[in-house]
């Protein structure tokens, strides 16, 4: 097996400094993007009720419609 290299300083400090910077921007973007998606959640979550109500009331008058003495 070769030996270990000795890395340069100044590209470990590149490394870390990238690494760092990349963590910090995850870090804003998500928190950019979170009210955003919990927004999306909330609007979906309301849409979805109004079509199950849709769909309750659709049944509904499809049951009324199969008791109707006009067979």
């Amino acid at each position: 097996m070769v030996p270990p290299v000795q890395v340069s300083p100044l590209i470990k400090l590149g490394r870390y400094s990238a690494l760092v910077l990349g963590m910090a921007y995850g870090a804003k973007r998500y928190s950019y993007l979170k009210p955003r998606a919990e927004e999306e959640r909330r609007v979906a979550a309301e849409e979805k009720k109004r079509l199950d109500e849709l769909k309750r009331i659709e049944r509904e008058r499809a049951e009324a419609q199969d008791d109707s003495i006009f067979k």
